[in-house]
């Protein structure tokens, strides 16, 4: 229907490209002219932490299948971000070389609620002298008055690369863009909080020329330049990625949950407020993925305390390390004693692996916790996310997920379990400069996932060491241990 309208020139989509190879052929027969593909690493398994699934290879099988189609260029949006995929610059790059891609690189922006560090943001003169340190002879191209993008080219190469400088370098002046949001308002530039009601004025049966007329005033009002960095992260401003959520719930929303991406480069969801039951199952069910979370809270007057959560934040438990996961029915036949005998060895003592072929399948959870000593030194540097190897939490973080799912290949007894659930919890105590660590584990099958938590916690606690240790050799990590446990014939364990 869009492609019958008079003087519509691109009809464009932006997409995480999960299913772009599947949708495409009848998106192009409906008349899609132009793709923007969001990516923001090259590595699958970094690609699984920041979206929280599976698909690296089904965006690069949706890549290749726009190419395919003819779509000339693909345009590639990446967000860099310090210390999670700046040093893949020269990776991306390495793409244009045989194929028609517009790798974007974009610089890390601050939205209300991301609690936006502007340590974390590459400048587009940092990632231009990354790049014309290994080619050169990067030139620049020609751009459009209009144009939000740098765009350079190897000589030789398909494709080209392109920089947007929100933040450093800022093209207000000649950007045309406008915004209208799901709910009907205009908005004029991404980072204002200033927002036009289209809807209003046709609800009250606006002519054509009275609604051009509030655009032209709405865009008469923009500024020659939208804020400064440090000033935008602490505006309200709503995003435009979960609006739509809001008209199933009425037309003017009151306070707003709001996404924003966080330094792990992930959209997540801030806060909920005053939703019913209704309105929470639609937001859990709505297709949004609940990601890893960045919240800093503040201890005495000045003193800032950050925690990392792999879980949605609860207003209620202002402290980073939520509560156990729900505890799982027990069996019918009710817990079994704890057993006199080690399970791992057969009856002439060698080493056997336990056979749970036979076992029920029930609902499991674990939970597990380490603490590390850094140090006065060591911690500053990881409050103040001043290491140079960089942010210490999210590494340890991502560490701690996999190493949960690569449990059974790293003890040599462990049955293989299809986890549900990982979820990787820090919090820093300032009273003996240490990290708290927590890790939860969840499967259903005939096997518990202590074995999968512990190691989580204690590969997490090892990697803040490697991440800490050109600082001070003096890291302790201690109390690795079981917290709780739930699910199987055994019974459950809860440690007081």
């Amino acid at each position: 229907q869009l492609r019958r309208l008079e003087g519509l020139r691109t009809i464009g989509i932006t997409t995480n490209g999960i299913n772009l190879a599947r949708l495409l052929p009848q998106l192009q027969k409906a008349g899609l002219s132009a793709i923007n593909i969001s990516l923001d690493t090259l590595v699958p398994a970094k690609f699984e932490f920041i979206v929280r699934r599976k698909g690296f290879h089904k965006v690069m099988e949706g890549i290749h299948k726009a190419i395919e189609l003819g779509y000339s260029p693909v345009k590639v949006n990446c967000v860099v971000m310090r210390g999670l995929n700046e040093d893949e610059l020269l990776d991306f790059v390495a793409l244009t070389e045989g194929l028609p891609l517009d790798v974007r690189f974009i610089e890390y922006m601050p939205f209300d609620g991301n609690k936006w560090n502007f340590k974390k943001m590459v400048s587009y003169k940092e990632m231009l002298d990354t790049l014309q340190q290994q080619w050169p002879e990067l030139e620049k191209l020609p751009e459009e008055e209009s144009s939000t993008a740098k765009a350079f080219k190897i000589p030789g190469f398909r494709g080209q690369v392109s920089f947007i400088t929100s933040m450093s370098e800022h093209f207000c002046g000649t950007c045309n863009r406008l915004r209208i949001t799901a709910d009907g308002n205009l908005k004029v530039c991404l980072f204002g909080n200033s927002e036009v009601s289209l809807r209003d004025h046709l609800r009250a049966g606006a002519s054509e020329e009275e609604l051009l007329r509030v655009i032209g005033a709405a865009v008469g009002r923009k500024k020659r330049q939208h804020a400064g960095m440090f000033t935008i992260s602490q505006m309200k401003n709503r995003p435009m990625i979960l609006i739509e959520l809001f008209l199933m719930h009425q037309d003017s929303p009151p306070a707003l949950p709001s996404t924003f991406r966080n330094s792990l480069g992930v959209q997540v969801l801030r806060r909920r407020v005053n939703f019913s039951s209704q309105m929470v199952t639609l937001w859990k069910g709505g297709g949004v993925p609940q990601a890893p979370l960045v919240a800093q809270q503040w201890l005495g007057a000045s003193l800032p305390q950050r925690h990392f959560s792999s879980h949605l934040d609860s207003d209620a438990n202002p402290k980073c390390l939520s509560p156990a996961e729900p505890r799982a029915p027990a069996a019918a036949s009710g817990p079994l004693p704890a057993s006199d005998q080690l399970t791992h060895v057969d009856t002439e003592g060698r080493m056997a692996m336990v056979d749970v072929g036979r076992k029920p399948d029930t609902e499991r959870v674990a939970v597990a916790s380490a603490v590390v000593l850094l140090g006065p030194m060591a911690f500053k540097l990881i409050q103040e996310n001043q290491l140079k190897k960089g942010d210490a939490l999210a590494v340890a973080q991502l560490a701690g997920i996999q190493a949960a799912k690569l449990t059974s290949q790293l003890i040599p007894l462990c049955h293989p379990v299809a986890l549900s659930h990982v979820q990787v919890q820090l919090e820093l105590d300032r009273t003996r400069h240490a990290a708290v660590i927590q890790a939860s584990c969840r499967a259903r099958g005939p096997t518990g996932v202590e074995m999968e938590a512990l190691t989580s916690a204690a590969v997490a606690a090892l990697t803040l060491y490697d991440m800490c240790k050109a600082v001070s050799r003096d890291i302790v990590l201690a109390e690795i241990k079981l917290v709780s446990k739930t699910g199987g014939q055994r019974g459950d364990f809860h440690r007081t």
